[in-house]
């Protein structure tokens, strides 16, 4: 069974509000009027809610997994969407194994062999919402195309079609074989995540987010 990644990340939003009540007496025209002082003025408070947590979203829990028929080689990548249901997409790279995988819902729909940022400009780990999406886009940096790019940093790194082989290595992005990023690009959406480890495994069954 092949390993996956995780990493663990929750939020919870709380909500706060009151309330003032006002009264209003009316005084007997018949009635005897007091002589007139002057009195204190009372204002009323509005009474504060203890902020009530969100319902914590679900385990992104890992329910399938492709069946590959062996280690996928550079330039190699496996995508079947069959049999796994609509739901929230989750990508996942592994640096030490030098493997993506995008999950629908929890089950794994596509993995592909990448390369990875060289040892002077690192990949970074974390957890990385998509934050720009470019199909034709090219590096202002380095001047140098970047096909299906999802960006993920604002400082620039990205997953994009690359010409992925033994040896080769990039500025700190995550490159994945064109036929492979064409697929990635038209499944996610701004906002999907994409987590980054380094060697950190899990089973089946077991969550990644939540």
């Amino acid at each position: 069974m092949r390993a996956l990644q995780i990493l663990a990340g929750a939020i919870l939003l709380g909500a706060a509000g009151g309330g003032v009540m006002l009264a209003r007496h009316a005084s007997r025209d018949d009635a005897p009027r007091p002589a007139k002082t002057t009195a204190p003025r009372i204002v009323s408070r509005p009474t504060i809610v203890a902020p009530s947590p969100s319902p914590t979203p679900a385990p992104f829990v890992v329910r399938h997994i492709l069946d590959l028929k062996g280690p996928l080689k550079h330039g190699d990548f496996v995508w079947d969407e069959s049999g796994a249901p609509s739901g929230p997409i989750v990508i996942t790279v592994d640096l030490a194994a030098q493997v993506v995988s995008i999950f629908r819902d929890g089950y794994e729909i596509g993995t592909a062999a990448i390369i990875y940022g060289a040892d002077n400009m690192p990949t970074p780990l974390g957890v990385f919402p998509i934050l720009q999406k470019d199909a034709t886009h090219v590096s202002n940096l380095y001047d140098a195309p970047m096909p299906y790019m999802l960006r993920l940093t604002n400082d620039g790194v990205a997953i994009h079609a690359s010409d992925v082989r033994f040896g080769n290595a990039t500025h700190g992005c995550i490159g994945v074989p064109t036929g492979f990023a064409k697929k990635l690009f038209a499944a996610t959406k701004l906002g999907d995540r994409v987590i980054v480890t380094n060697g950190k495994t899990m089973a089946l069954g077991q969550s990644i987010l939540g």
